[in-house]
């Protein structure tokens, strides 16, 4: 019998088994809870603080595109954005911390008005500021300065089409695209805060990793000589009324390219100097000649029959401007016959005349350190016609580029030597040090030094009295050659009225130190390349005379004499011993009172120096440059009479001088 207060048995064992599932539950909350806060506790605590901070990257400065002269082409721009947390400002000094913000970030009234409403969390103050506001605006609470690197271009589109642009934060065509790694550099890191919604909390944050500014690119360019070379050929474009056009200016002994503009339609993006083969025409028949001559099929002095200016082979007629009977291969060329060229090449086999040619660096990439660039189009002998020895004779049926032709006639202007084109100078690391510099390279021998005189001598006849005398300088010999090709519609086959007028010369022919092409793409009215860009050429020349840091030789200039001119022997004359008059000896300055005048200096006090130079190179004189800025005064005085090759130096003050 159970006694009072005894449990039942069956309640016995029921309490036993709840305790013991109690136990066993709390061993396993207490064993889960030690797994959780000893075991996985630096993971679930990585894992908070990871919704709370992100580590972000921080992009390095971009390296700086700089031209021959050190001088900025594009450079990182560093700026900041302004924001401030109004409910974040001490209550005790905001009185004296607004006015501070309004003098240093210039802001409007609904600005400050939302700068002072302590209710508000964020407020982003429009613009972007230098690097100056750090130091006036470092330690006001509440306020938060967010870096930023712009891309800037000093000179804003001068040569932007050999710079490239940057499209999401890399490079894209020109040199940016093509340094694109150099350029960039290597980004950092740092760990940001954020809020609960994932977005950032302003305040300072933490660098992990500083980022590696890029490094620098140095081209051959000369920012003087692209402005000289963009504004001349703007100005031969609106003249004309061309839909663009080439610009390029390059040294014949190194192949350093100095100047590339490309404009088209008032857009100087574009790079049609290196991208956009045509069909040259008469520019490309001295390369024709020269092949004449280094194969031995004809001298300068061999004659052939102009047949009057109109000529049929293989069943094309060729014509010529002027008609011309008897003429000699250098007429031939002096007077730009397609006849005459045409005839001459025939002694030239297919295989002799593709390969010419190509030696010339026609039909196959320069080379250039720049991406998009056309190889041209100059097709193999076994695809011609039998129309096409004549017509690539005389420039048709071969697509070239600007930058081709300018290393084409660098090899006539320095002895025959085809020049690899440089427009990369330099390469930097982002601490200046060079790491890399390129230097002149031959390609080939092309012709001999001795063909390459011969042809230089006859394309100073060209200027002198044939189709280029719009090219001449008063005081310096000038070699080049014009030529006029028809150009292609939107639909195939030659547009009605459209023309590439184009010229190509090399100065001074004693001793060559630049190379200059032009090229006008539909010139309305007058389209001929001698009568549009020829004159380009020779503004372009003196421009670059006048340049105070031009990257020319002076002092070669200098020593040498304007040749006298001479008679050009007739079509058809025996040419055995030709060559150019002797050189006189250098002018002295003459006296006002001197029988023996030419001209006198004019007054151009007041002038630019590029424009004053001008103004004398026209009248024949030579000119140095003394000092920088507005033109006060010339040596000879203004009235002085002196001789056409004197030398009149310009005297010019800058603004700050004493």
């Amino acid at each position: 019998m159970r006694s009072a207060g005894e449990i039942p048995l069956r309640h016995r064992g029921r309490r036993r088994l709840l305790l013991v599932g109690w136990l066993m539950g709390g061993v396993v909350v207490v064993g889960r809870a030690g797994m959780v806060q000893v075991v996985q506790g630096p993971q679930w605590e990585a894992m908070a603080l990871a919704q709370h901070r992100e580590t972000v990257e921080v992009p390095a400065p971009r390296g700086s595109i700089l031209d021959r002269n050190g001088n900025p082409l594009a450079a990182s721009h560093e700026t900041f954005r302004v924001g401030v947390a109004p409910h974040e400002l001490d209550p005790e000094t905001v009185d004296q911390v607004l006015p501070r913000l309004v003098s240093e970030l210039k802001l409007d009234r609904k600005t400050l008005r939302a700068l002072g409403d302590a209710d508000r969390k964020w407020v982003v103050i429009p613009g972007r500021f230098p690097p100056q506001i750090q130091e006036p605006l470092r330690g006001i609470r509440g306020l938060y300065l967010e870096r930023e690197l712009e891309r800037y271009y000093p000179h804003d589109m001068l040569a932007r089409g050999v710079l490239g642009t940057i499209l999401d934060g890399s490079g894209s065509g020109g040199i940016e695209g093509e340094f694109d790694g150099h350029l960039k550099g290597t980004p950092g890191a740092e760990i940001q805060a954020r809020g609960s919604g994932g977005d950032p909390i302003p305040g300072p944050s933490v660098l992990l990793r500083p980022p590696v500014p890029g490094g620098d690119v140095v081209l051959t360019l000369d920012r003087d000589l692209q402005e000289i070379g963009h504004e001349a050929l703007a100005a031969a474009i609106e003249e004309t009324g061309a839909r663009g056009g080439d610009l390029l200016i390059s040294d014949p002994l190194t192949g350093e390219i100095l100047t590339l503009v490309s404009l088209r339609d008032g857009n100087a993006a574009g790079l049609s100097a290196i991208n956009a083969p045509y069909e040259p025409g008469s520019t490309l028949k001295p390369f024709t000649v020269a092949a004449v001559l280094s194969h031995g099929v004809a001298t300068l002095a061999d004659t052939v029959d102009g047949e009057n200016g109109k000529w049929t082979v293989a069943g094309r007629t060729i014509t010529d401007v002027h008609r011309m009977g008897l003429m000699s291969l250098a007429d031939a060329l002096r007077e730009s016959s397609n006849v005459g060229v045409a005839k001459f090449a025939q002694g030239l086999t297919p295989s002799l005349q593709y390969q010419a040619l190509r030696d010339f660096g026609f039909g196959s990439p320069t080379g250039v350190e720049i991406p998009g660039e056309a190889a041209g189009t100059l097709r193999r002998p076994g695809d011609w016609s039998r129309q096409s020895p004549a017509s690539l004779a005389i420039g048709y049926e071969i697509g070239v580029t600007p930058l081709q032709m300018v290393m084409a006639y660098g090899a006539l202007a320095n002895g025959g030597k085809l020049m690899e084109p440089r427009l990369v100078k330099e390469i930097r690391d982002h601490q200046g040090r060079t790491i890399e510099r390129s230097e002149p390279r031959v390609v080939r021998q092309v012709v001999s030094a001795a063909t390459a005189r011969e042809v230089s001598r006859v394309l100073v006849d060209v200027v002198e009295t044939g189709t280029g005398t719009a090219a001449q300088l008063a005081s310096f010999t000038v070699a080049g050659k014009s030529g006029t090709s028809r150009a292609y519609g939107v639909t195939g086959g030659y547009e009605a009225g459209a023309y590439y007028a184009s010229f190509v010369c090399f100065f001074p022919v004693e001793d060559p130190q630049l190379v200059v092409y032009v090229k006008l793409e539909r010139p309305e009215g007058a389209y001929y390349g001698g009568a549009t860009a020829a004159p380009v050429t020779r503004a372009t020349l003196e421009a670059v005379l006048a340049a105070r840091q031009a990257p020319i030789d002076r002092e070669a200039l200098a020593s040498l004499t304007r040749r006298q001119p001479r008679t050009t022997p007739p079509p058809g004359a025996q040419l055995a011993s030709y060559s150019p008059s002797p050189i006189p000896p250098v002018r002295t300055l003459r006296t006002p009172n001197s029988p023996e005048t030419g001209a006198v200096v004019p007054d151009v006090s007041g002038l630019a120096p590029r424009l004053a130079a001008r103004r004398l190179h026209a009248l024949g004189f030579r000119v140095l440059l003394e000092g920088s800025g507005t033109v006060v005064g010339t040596d000879p005085v203004p009235g002085t009479p002196i001789l056409p090759g004197d030398t009149v130096r310009i005297l010019s003050r800058s603004p700050g001088d004493g």
